[in-house]
């Protein structure tokens, strides 16, 4: 649909390429990475389904034409010479939109990322600033509440340019978004008048505090009490991990268990938890709210923000945080949010797997081997032609999902799938992007360093890829 839309020679060639490259490669069975592979007799699907179905003549012919590695040559020359392939945006708002943002990250952010990250720093306050003025923490806040009020897929465009220059950056807006999610979706007025203009604004920058050290994606389990007081105010009790940007955080939307004798989900709360924003610099406080204690937790990558495990001890929320004021809402009100949570991931992916390429098409034309450019040799091409298709396939998967969020369609399963393809191809591009580099890529001073540690966690936030396979073949079978 989308090289169609487009009408460009070069991006049907790429869409081709790409459906080529996944007929061919699935009669092997289904590779889902990390050493786990399906075959298709585990799924039903017979020697004989596969003669009539992937293995017909014209289907293995059109993979040896349009997926061969002559067809990967050219799409890596053309990338070289002519640049990407249009996206096909069809709006001229979203072009303007991904223009500006990809200023922006040219001149402000990719200059800063590698320090940022070497340096185990975070993001610099200037760079959160200019975030605010371009409007990206109330991008798709209503105008009423203080945002622009604008599209998912504007989001997804704007979440792919700063995870471009830095993934760290991009998730920035994306905690902005889901946190103005849960209170336009489950708050009350009052709620929504208090903390969406200054969200969107950039005065307050939130925090989601939901995991713990023995339940991650089993929130049925979860732990973490807030008890109720004779003035209606809460007292939080327990351990939270994983907690991403804690430190400069004004906000917290905090996930405990209100009634004890509920079991599983039907016991937990949403609060709006406010805690007092420090600086996270050298000889200063991290955490000085009444009950409020934190640990860094060290990371390999997605730097910037940093990560903490948190405890509380009777740290107190007043009566009026409850999100919607209505106890045992908690998980129903996170479930709204998933679907956006998941493609926001995707679009980080995206982003980054994007950086990956065009890094990999830089050095394969800089550096120079043999007498002339490693871009020269076959299977470098061929690996930048291959990364190109399947980005490319996760960019549309995710706006996809994203138009459909825009018209209110249910869309956990294109959601989830987005997420899966992008956050893969994320992994594979920044991997392929090493070898390319060979012993370079592995110095610390080299972007292709950073976008290797950096793509990994991908896969494994809003959603281990493992679950986010569970949902779709639910989903698949329910149809």
């Amino acid at each position: 649909a989308w090289a169609d839309r487009v009408g460009g020679e070069y991006e049907g060639k790429v869409a081709r390429a790409y459906i080529g490259e996944v007929a061919r490669s699935i009669v092997g069975g289904v590779d889902l990475g990390a050493c786990e592979n399906i075959s298709l007799s585990e799924v039903g699907i017979s020697e004989g389904d596969l003669r009539e179905t992937l293995l017909r003549p014209e289907v293995t012919g059109f993979s040896e034409e349009h997926a061969s590695g002559q067809v990967y040559l050219e799409l890596a020359a053309h990338a070289r010479d002519h640049g990407f392939p249009n996206r096909g945006f069809g709006d001229e708002m979203l072009d303007e939109v991904r223009s500006q943002f990809s200023k922006f990250v040219d001149a402000a952010v990719i200059p800063k990322a590698q320090d940022i990250h070497r340096n185990d720093v975070l993001i610099p306050m200037d760079i959160l600033d200019q975030m605010s003025e371009l409007g990206v923490f109330g991008l798709t806040i209503p105008e009423e509440y203080g945002g622009l009020g604008m599209t998912k897929v504007a989001m997804c465009v704007v979440t792919e340019e700063l995870s471009r220059g830095y993934i760290g950056v991009g998730s920035l807006g994306t905690r902005a978004e889901i946190a103005a999610e849960l209170i336009l979706g489950g708050g009350t007025e009052e709620q929504k008048q208090k903390w969406l203009p200054k969200i969107s604004a950039g005065e307050v920058l939130s925090t989601a505090v939901f995991t713990e050290p023995n339940t991650g994606s089993d929130l049925a389990h979860l732990g973490t009490r807030a008890v109720k007081q004779a003035d209606g105010s809460y007292v939080v009790n327990g351990a939270k991990t994983w907690i991403t940007h804690a430190v400069r955080a004004d906000l917290m939307t905090l996930l405990a268990r209100t009634n004890s004798d509920e079991p599983g989900y039907k016991g937990l709360s949403m609060f709006l938890a406010e805690k007092t924003r420090l600086t996270g610099e050298d000889g200063e406080p991290e955490f000085v709210d009444e009950g409020l204690t934190g640990t860094e937790i060290k990371v390999l990558g997605y730097r910037g923000m940093k990560e903490y495990e948190l405890s509380f001890e009777g740290f107190k929320v007043p009566a009026d945080s409850l999100l919607g004021g209505e106890e045992g809402a908690g998980f129903k009100q996170l479930m709204k949010t998933f679907e956006s949570a998941r493609i926001q991931t995707a679009a980080r992916g995206v982003g980054l797997a994007q950086a990956a390429l065009e890094d990999a098409i830089l050095y394969a034309t800089e550096r120079e081997q043999f007498g002339g450019p490693i871009f020269q040799f076959p299977r470098v091409a061929r690996k930048i032609g291959r990364m190109l298709c399947r980005i490319e396939a996760g960019r549309q998967l995710t706006y996809f999902s994203a138009r459909e969020k825009d018209q209110e369609k249910r869309c956990d399963l294109e959601a989830g799938m987005a997420k899966l393809l992008a956050t893969r191809c994320a992994w594979e591009s920044s991997d392929a992007n090493v070898q390319i580099h060979g012993g370079n890529g592995y110095a610390e001073e080299y972007t292709a360093s950073r976008l290797l540690v950096d793509s990994r966690v991908l896969s494994i936030f809003e959603g281990a890829n493992e679950i986010q396979a569970h949902v779709v073949a639910r989903r698949l079978l329910e149809n």
